[in-house]
């Protein structure tokens, strides 16, 4: 995608140096900033601290991780203690588990001297495999727009959650990847912006899509059931941590109210993921770990303040008890469709197996 129209990703491999560069998500919308990562310990904490947040991001870094640690000892201890450490950082994320067993699963049959070239060629083939995949992402959806909701020629409103766009990728974006493709086959599109409380990830998605030029307008979270009901809204679409064989969807928390208020409104409501993002091991959202984050996630707010400094704002006093769920399931009966980079389906276990055939059991 682009900043200030020139083409960027979001991570960026350093074999030579035995680092990565990641753009400090924290600092968004305010500023951006590069950040470069030379020790295992320093990528468990960009992903744990959410400098580099978005499943499909997370795995892809976590597996650069391993390609760092495993530059001076590649032994089977140490490839074992690094997984472990990188898995620990965020529990929902079936990404991150996935992209570790991948590696390992590539890495462990090989003696410990080529353990270090072949993590990082296989990190980089996890990259692209996600570009490609959100790219496929992206014409899959807008060919399903095209054909439930463009053809009376008026503008396209899509409402949105959290940030499943370019900065959640490698690039591109999973849910966004629709809304980029139709801008850039000159469909009119525009983009309702939920702010995404607590960690406001709204912000990322409204900085992404006005550097690449797509109109949009951010909402406050609970503006989203007025605006469906007043007929503003013509789909919703979201990302995904996981989605359970069933079809049950783990994303950010607020994501099961807006899709109760698409069935209120009859509007579509749509969830963008590739292959990774899928968990047939898991039978239903029950099974799906919450992550509980910590609480001055939620009793603080972080922004600049009137001298343009960033800081930090305290809503609630520290011993305050809250509750900072991360993540909640919506159920596959609320999902219209499932977008992947195979096409799309029912939210349900035949619906995904007719697109992984592979993953049938018995």
């Amino acid at each position: 995608m682009n900043i200030d129209g020139i083409p960027t990703r979001t991570l960026r491999a350093r074999p030579a140096q035995g680092a990565i560069d990641i753009i400090d998500q924290t600092r968004l919308p305010h500023a951006l900033h590069w950040l470069r990562i030379a020790t295992l310990e320093a990528v468990a904490h960009a992903i744990r601290s959410m400098q580099v947040r978005g499943a499909p991001l997370i795995g892809a870094t976590a597996a650069c991780g391993l390609a760092i640690a495993l530059a001076d000892d590649a032994s089977d201890t140490r490839l074992a203690e690094a997984a472990a450490l990188l898995r620990s950082t965020r529990p929902t994320a079936v990404n991150l588990h996935w992209a570790l067993a991948r590696m390992q699963a590539v890495l462990q049959p090989l003696p410990p001297g080529e353990r270090a070239a072949a993590a990082w060629a296989e990190a980089a083939a996890i990259a692209e495999e996600d570009v490609a995949q959100n790219m496929a992402i992206g014409e899959h959806g807008l060919r399903l727009w095209r054909g439930q909701l463009v053809p009376r020629g008026d503008t396209l409103n899509i409402m949105t959650h959290c940030n499943a766009g370019w900065l959640a990728t490698v690039d591109r974006g999973t849910a966004l990847a629709p809304v980029y493709a139709a801008h850039d086959a000159g469909v009119p599109v525009h983009v309702w912006v939920s702010e995404t409380r607590p960690r406001n990830q709204g912000l990322l998605t409204a900085w992404e899509l006005e550097q690449h030029g797509v109109p949009h307008t951010v909402i406050a979270d609970n503006a989203a059931g007025l605006l469906m009901r007043a007929g503003k809204v013509d789909a919703v679409i979201v990302g995904a941590d996981r989605i359970a064989a069933n079809g049950d969807v783990a994303n950010k928390i607020g994501t099961y109210l807006k899709a109760l208020a698409c069935a209120d409104n009859g509007i579509p409501f749509y969830v963008a993921a590739p292959r990774s993002t899928l968990d047939f091991a898991c039978t239903d959202g029950a099974d799906i770990p919450i992550e509980e984050r910590d609480g001055d996630e939620f009793r603080l707010v972080h922004g600049l303040d009137g001298r343009g400094v960033p800081s930090a704002l305290r809503l609630l006093p520290a011993g305050e008890d809250v509750a900072n769920p991360a993540f909640d399931v919506t159920p596959g009966w609320l999902v219209k469709a499932i977008i992947s980079e195979r096409g799309t389906c029912p939210a349900t276990r035949a619906g995904l197996l007719g697109l992984y055939p592979e993953e049938a059991r018995g």
